[in-house]
């Protein structure tokens, strides 16, 4: 027999899953749209009262980078628009990593042309306009610095930061096995040297400590850590083997400034902790982040870096007479766009597989509920939004009483985790 509940942490029932600066992302894409609308006009209306080609060709060429915005601004209308609409089973959330990938296809096939056409030039080079070519390429760098300017307070700001969920390791040059910095005090007993850090990857704080040496030996129930704060008041954490660390079952309440008394087998140690600054990114960036404004940034950074290239490579052209320097810049620019289009399509594909993209999130769910004394059958953590993460989990417990309130309570202490759904399960007997 089992019992089965649902929950949205943060979102209510109405599972509306998105960004944290969904509308002023939205806002600032109509923005850059609305500029490089009015360039594109300006350009193609002067090219055909001048009669200049090149102006009317750059100016088709700025409608297709308006067109490919416009699948960014659109993607948020309909998500916010839609974000209560009972059909969408987990929200809209989703709808900027579609939008994303289909961005990141449209960059693929602008690199795929802009290689065929520099290979064209190699193999058959056309007189250059360098009067009216240059003029053109620094005007339309201009145009995508401006987008760039108007795209980038929001893709480097609420793009990552908004988890909000302390990923900000502190920094004294000790390093978890993601790379992440920790602060690190080193402990000597009689058990070995070990490493005590506080640990935040977009969950609570909690203490670490890891052996420094191979011969390093502690078991979790011969080790505790209290909190000694400046008012006085104490807190004491008890530990949890984790394999090749030991961690704090509970939490760390912030500030982070205070005096840890570690008590080990042979004694007590006492190390300072100091509050750091927590403008670190965020450690789940990429749970947390906005992939419909990050493919808007990446066309935009893709056309000024062409721009630039292009300026580059007609200066040398017209110089040195170097003719081949302007195709070399085109297919170096659709290089770089494609790389960039692939990292994008990545990305965006593997959350509209449901990818797990943040496993920390999912062994901390599966700790708290083993630290319980219960046993997790299935476990699957996918993201359903920018920020928001679901859970669905079912658990074998011997507890009668615990029923799936139990285990969303214990859960609400994450960060970023809005939807969980829990399946509880009483032992089988045996037969």
């Amino acid at each position: 027999m089992s019992k089965f509940e649902d929950a949205a942490f943060g979102a209510g029932h109405d599972h509306i899953f998105l960004g944290a600066a969904h509308e002023e992302n939205e806002r600032r894409t109509w923005m850059v749209i609305a500029l490089c609308s009015a360039m594109m006009v300006t350009e193609i209306v002067g090219g055909s009262l001048f009669g200049s080609l090149a102006l009317v060709a750059d100016g088709l060429h700025m409608s297709t980078h308006a067109g490919a915005m416009l699948i960014a601004a659109l993607a948020y209308t309909y998500a916010r628009k839609h974000a209560s609409d009972s059909r969408f089973v987990f929200g809209t959330g989703k709808l900027g990593d579609l939008a994303g990938f289909t961005s990141a296809i449209v960059l693929a096939m602008i690199a795929l042309l802009i290689g065929y056409e520099a290979v064209s030039r190699f193999l058959s080079p056309v007189p250059i306009h360098f009067g009216q070519a240059i003029p053109i390429a620094v005007l339309g760098l201009l145009v995508n610095l401006a987008s760039v300017w108007l795209l980038s307070g929001n893709h480097h700001g609420h793009s990552h930061g908004h988890g909000h969920s302390h990923g900000h390791g502190h920094g004294h040059g000790h390093e978890d096995e993601h790379g992440r910095e920790e602060e690190a005090h080193r402990i000597f007993s009689t058990a070995g040297v070990f490493a005590v850090s506080i640990f935040e990857d977009g969950v609570p704080p909690v203490f670490r400590i890891t052996p420094e040496t191979a011969s390093s030996n502690l078991t979790a129930d011969a080790v505790s850590v209290t909190t000694v704060r400046p008012d006085g008041s104490r807190q004491t954490f008890a530990f949890a083997d984790r394999g090749s660390y030991l961690e704090s079952k509970d939490d760390i309440p912030e500030p982070h400034a205070f005096r840890a008394i570690v008590g080990l087998p042979d004694g007590e140690q006492s190390i300072e902790f100091e509050e750091h600054d927590h403008s670190h990114e965020d450690a789940h960036a990429a749970a947390n982040r906005d992939h419909n404004i990050r493919s808007a940034y990446i066309h935009v950074i893709a056309d000024a870096a062409v721009s630039v290239l292009a300026i580059i490579g007609l200066l040398l052209a017209r110089a040195f007479g170097w003719v081949w320097m302007d195709p070399l810049a085109g297919v170096i620019g659709a290089l770089v766009i494609a790389n960039w289009s692939w990292g994008l399509m990545r990305d965006t594909g593997g959350i509209l597989l449901d990818m797990n993209l943040d496993k920390r999130m999912a062994e901390n769910v599966r700790h708290i509920i083993e630290d319980n004394g219960d046993a997790v059958l299935d476990l699957h953590v996918w993201r359903v939004g920018p920020g928001h993460m679901s859970a669905v989990v079912s658990v074998v417990t011997s507890e009668a009483q615990r029923s799936p309130g139990f285990y969303h309570a214990a859960l609400k202490r994450f960060k970023g985790l809005s939807h969980v759904t829990v399946e509880v399960n009483a032992p089988r007997a045996a037969t």
